[in-house]
């Protein structure tokens, strides 16, 4: 049987009820692994339409066998596809796996349990509140609570026999302060349980009963006289009060809620993660997802939710998001718009463009070429060619009231200045300030040369003005058959709008965006070399007239004496013999009387 019967074979068996779909290649490796509303209509868009995309085309074409899991929601699709994705790693998924170990703060299962940090969960009955991102999140809650509730450290059996028969002793925490002594029965169970649900409020970001609590024994201590004790009890009130301002950062009635944002380019996607308890931020963390088969927003973080819930435990029973997908059938969807909710909606995705950011810096310095062929594939995208711009060339004229006009070719490679492919025209053909006549002549110039040279030619040409200099760059390649071969595009510096042959609506790139910072280093890049070599031909000309002055010394003469002296002051200074050496005695002569009267 072919390859296209066996597949019809296949996707006629299809059934059309939720699911996740595999897709296998010749040699039985799992390619692709994908969820279904419809596993009949999902799968079969595979092969009924053309694919916009070459990786997807290229998945098809790999594919041999399908097989498929039928569940009884989507929701349940989604969540299945994650772990088959994780377990499988199939080469066109996105990846989602995480090595770290993450912290956990745990409430040991014990008779006065200890409360400390691992990174180790252990089924023994105790309590695991996390995992936390951040070892100095941890850090930062059990210095609070341990400054707030004095709870013992040691590992000791508080059984009841064993306390009543007296085989332990205080410690030096006891006589410190930092614990209340149960080794030897000064404290009660009951007392020290409700120090440790007290604390079990405060790492879920509930203070409000503590700080009730507290309020209370400080008034009940003031009653009594007791000003030193009411004091003690102020100072924790201050702590956890202050502790609470820093941590709120909405609403405090915004309680048990996910946030989830999504920032991304080509390549990548970075989705942002919080999670809110009673007003604070009790969890940060951010993910990054390498692209395989340009995934939409919409997919990504349908499958960053899934993971990110799974990975730290999450049973917030809504969520709040950027736009709609479909998640777990019993969570709640907030799409904020105003007020609090989008605040903390904000937050979130400021935090994913930060870690954006970072991620980039660090790869410019560890990971040069990942970080080239972003801005290059980056590039291809934002200005809609059919290549990427590896090889870019700016042109930009330069002139002052006509005089010693000249123009400027600047070339990046790999986004990169390569000067030693820069070039300057001196223009030949045009009298006076014609800029659009002196762009169609050097870029005429520029790409005959290249073509009779056999050179490689750009990918790319950019033209630092508006229409009418994009318009008489194409000229000149009409003239060479080079209109449609290379990309063209021209650069108006007024609001940096760039222009498209035969477009007259012009593009306006992001400010911030990396393709439009590329473009304006080109532009200022020929602009700075352009002011520069007609600096240096104004400047030529100005010491060339002061030698052409001289009765016999014509311009050959002068370049001949400043090629020899190097500058008019040593020619002023040197000896009638260094020049005749140089231009002849009859010459030097005439030139040693002007100078030397």
């Amino acid at each position: 049987m072919s390859k296209s019967a066996s597949l019809q074979v296949q996707l006629s068996a299809l059934p059309d009820n939720p699911g996740v779909y595999q897709f296998y290649d010749a040699d039985g490796k799992i390619l692709y692994v994908g969820k279904a509303k419809n596993l009949k209509k999902r799968v079969s868009s595979y092969f009924n339409k053309k694919q916009d995309y070459g990786k997807t085309r290229v998945l098809v074409k790999k594919i041999r066998s399908i097989k498929h899991i039928v569940v009884p929601t989507e929701s349940d699709a989604l969540l299945l596809e994650n772990n088959l994705i994780k377990k499988l790693l199939p080469r066109y998924n996105v990846l989602l796996k995480d090595d770290k170990s993450y912290p956990w703060i745990c409430i040991k299962n014990e008779r006065f349990p200890r409360v400390f940090s691992t990174r180790k969960l252990i089924k023994d009955g105790s309590e695991y509140y996390g995992p936390y991102t951040s070892m100095k999140t941890v850090r930062t809650l059990l210095d609070l609570v341990k400054s707030l509730y004095p709870l013992r450290t040691c590992n000791y059996d508080l059984s009841e026999e064993k306390i009543e028969a007296g085989k332990y002793k205080v410690c030096l925490d006891y006589h410190l302060g930092n614990c209340a002594g149960p080794c030897e029965g000064f404290q009660s169970e009951k007392d020290y349980h409700d120090q440790i649900e007290a604390i079990r409020q405060i790492i879920k970001g509930n203070f409000k009963s503590s700080i009730q609590t507290f309020k209370q024994q400080m008034k009940a201590f003031a009653e009594e006289m007791e000003f030193e004790k009411a004091q003690r009890v102020k100072d924790k009130i201050d702590v956890l009060e202050n502790y609470q301002a820093k941590s709120t950062v909405v609403n405090p009635k915004i309680n048990n809620v996910d946030v989830f944002s999504i920032i991304s380019d080509k390549t990548h996607a970075y989705i942002n993660f919080l999670q809110i308890s009673h007003g604070a931020i009790v969890r940060s963390h951010t993910l990054e997802i390498k692209k395989k088969l340009e995934e939409t927003d919409e997919e990504l973080l349908q499958l960053a939710i899934t993971e990110i819930r799974q990975r730290f435990k999450s049973q917030s029973k809504e969520v709040y998001l950027p736009f709609a997908v479909t998640v777990e059938e019993d969570l709640k969807i907030t799409l904020p718009k105003l007020g609090d909710k989008r605040r903390i909606l904000d937050l979130s995705e400021r935090n994913a463009r930060y870690y954006r950011q970072d991620r980039l810096k660090q790869i410019k310095i560890t990971d040069p070429d990942r970080h080239t062929n972003r801005i290059m594939q980056q590039m291809k995208a934002d200005l809609r060619l059919s290549e990427e711009p590896r090889h870019i060339e700016c042109f930009d004229n330069s002139n002052i009231q006509g005089s010693n006009p000249v123009a400027a070719c600047v070339v990046f490679k790999d986004g990169k200045p390569s000067k030693k492919d820069y070039r300057h025209f001196n223009i030949k053909t045009v009298e006076g300030p014609d800029d659009f006549a002196s762009m169609e002549e050097v870029v005429f110039r520029r790409y005959k040369r290249l073509l009779n040279e056999e050179e490689p030619l750009p990918q790319l040409i950019v033209i630092d003005g508006g229409k009418g200099q994009l318009s008489s760059a194409l000229k000149s390649l009409e003239v060479l058959g080079l209109r449609g071969k290379i990309a063209i595009i021209g650069i108006a510096k007024r609001l940096e709008e760039i222009y498209f042959p035969d477009d007259p609506v012009p593009l306006y790139l992001d400010k911030r965006s990396e393709s439009l910072k590329i473009i304006q280093q080109l532009r200022n890049e020929a602009h700075r070399f352009g002011i520069t070599h007609h600096r240096n031909k104004r400047s030529k000309g100005a010491i060339g007239s002061e030698l052409v002055n001289i009765e016999g010394v014509g311009e050959k003469t002068a370049e001949q004496l400043l090629k020899s002296f190097k500058s008019v002051k040593r020619i002023k200074e040197a000896s009638i013999e260094k020049l005749t050496e140089s231009v002849g005695a009859s010459k030097a002569k005439k030139i040693y009387k002007t100078f030397h009267p």
